[in-house]
């Protein structure tokens, strides 16, 4: 069964989705998106492909669909609404994904297998670490030549160390990752460039995996060996674990420092609550408004239904896609009064940027704990920090699935 286009006298009245965000606005949904909204918390768009899935705008409508397991995770489905057309499809597509394109039981016993490493208390254990790294880092931004890339010099690399050494995955080797990640995440990239990415990063960990079988480090991927050793894994699965957790430590949060930090220099006000805070709670709060406000995961949660479901007066249909849109559902008003102002006050815990339900992001302590360090860590140690160009001419990740800026020209 697919997701049938909508045909009729209705069918023109179907918006197309994604519409592309406003080079005006960079930092808010577009104008278009944002009449989704206005239709109800559930509406059709049409796709790519013609295909007309469901999209889901309202938080409450979000969050009870997100832990509803009549919708499946899994886009080897038929109608599963792919962002972008990707190889082949089927179940050995759908795998290339680990547990994040699997339903339950498959899914939590994969997912339990690496949950431990990303519990709050061992993520703490990591925060003096990721703190003195932080500082090695500006120490070198510092001695360097003005003006910088921020992206460069703190926001990509950062992240991608840490979950490197959480990994067991050699630093060295983080322009192969990096280069390939970023085609993965690409909404342009061709099937051909994906396919070929994947393969190559799945074929790396799976050397990492091997290595680790007869040399076992105190790392994740070693722990994952030992399972393929117990025969509770296969390599493959694995390699593909370590492909999705390599993917996903690294590239959210690089965007979100880069992206926060620039959204901080347009709002000074703002920037001086994270600089001058004295209790950790208030940049808690702060990271969490930022998580909101910005939503980079911004071409939807993607999902199937399994059997009908009646929810906000429709009837989504077994077979029909779902398209659940984080950042509508982060910028509701009925849940967050004046949604358009950004208030590092906030108690902005509630949004979703991570997800919900069994499904939601395994990182987020991580993530999190790296984003409490980084942003007022730089503020303070850089106060004079501005833009080293104008915001127009910041090149903002329109092209990709996971929103940011490719460079972030900044002097200080």
């Amino acid at each position: 069964m697919t997701t049938a286009p909508v045909t009729g006298p209705a069918s023109a009245d179907i918006p197309r989705f994604p519409p592309p965000r406003s080079s005006a606005c960079p930092f808010d949904p577009s104008p278009e998106l944002r009449g989704l909204a206005l239709r109800g918390p559930l509406t059709r768009v049409r796709s790519w492909d013609g295909s007309t899935p469901w999209a889901v705008t309202g938080h409450a409508e979000q969050k009870a669909l997100l832990g509803d397991p009549r919708l499946s995770a899994d886009f080897a489905h038929p109608g599963f609404p792919s962002p972008v057309p990707h190889h082949g499809g089927g179940k050995q597509a759908a795998t290339d994904l680990s547990f994040v394109g699997m339903d339950d039981p498959e899914h939590a016993r994969l997912r339990r297998m690496v949950s431990g490493a990303f519990t709050i208390k061992r993520v703490e254990a990591l925060r003096p670490a990721v703190q003195r790294t932080v500082d090695d880092f500006l120490d070198t931004m510092l001695a360097g030549p003005k003006p910088a890339d921020l992206v460069q010099a703190l926001a990509l690399p950062l992240p991608s160390l840490v979950i490197s050494d959480l990994l067991g995955v050699p630093y060295e080797d983080h322009d192969f990752f990096q280069t390939n990640s970023r085609t993965l995440v690409s909404a342009v990239a061709t099937a051909e460039e994906r396919h070929a990415a994947h393969t190559d990063l799945a074929e790396y960990l799976d050397d990492l995996v091997a290595t680790k079988l007869t040399r076992p480090g105190d790392d994740l991927l070693s722990a994952l060996a030992a399972r393929v050793h117990a025969g509770e894994l296969t390599r493959r699965e694995a390699a593909t674990m370590g492909v999705l957790l390599l993917l996903g430590g690294h590239e959210t949060t690089a965007n979100m420092i880069s992206l926060g930090t620039l959204l901080l220099l347009q709002h000074p006000d703002q920037l001086a609550l994270v600089r001058d805070a004295h209790e950790p709670a208030a940049i808690v709060s702060a990271v969490e408004e930022l998580l909101r406000y910005l939503s980079v995961v911004h071409l939807g949660r993607r999902r199937t239904a399994l059997d009908d479901i009646r929810i906000a007066g429709k009837t989504i249909h077994a077979g029909e896609g779902v398209i659940l849109l984080g950042e509508l559902a982060n910028r509701d008003p009925s849940v967050f009064p004046d949604p358009d102002r950004l208030d590092l006050t906030r108690q902005a815990r509630h949004h979703q940027a991570f997800g919900a339900g069994t499904h939601h992001c395994l990182g987020q302590p991580l993530a999190r704990m790296e984003l409490q360090v980084v942003y007022p860590t730089l503020f303070r140690r850089l106060p004079t920090l501005r833009l080293a160009t104008d915001v127009d001419r910041i090149p903002f990740k329109y092209d990709s699935v996971i929103y940011g800026v490719y460079e972030l020209p900044v002097t200080w």
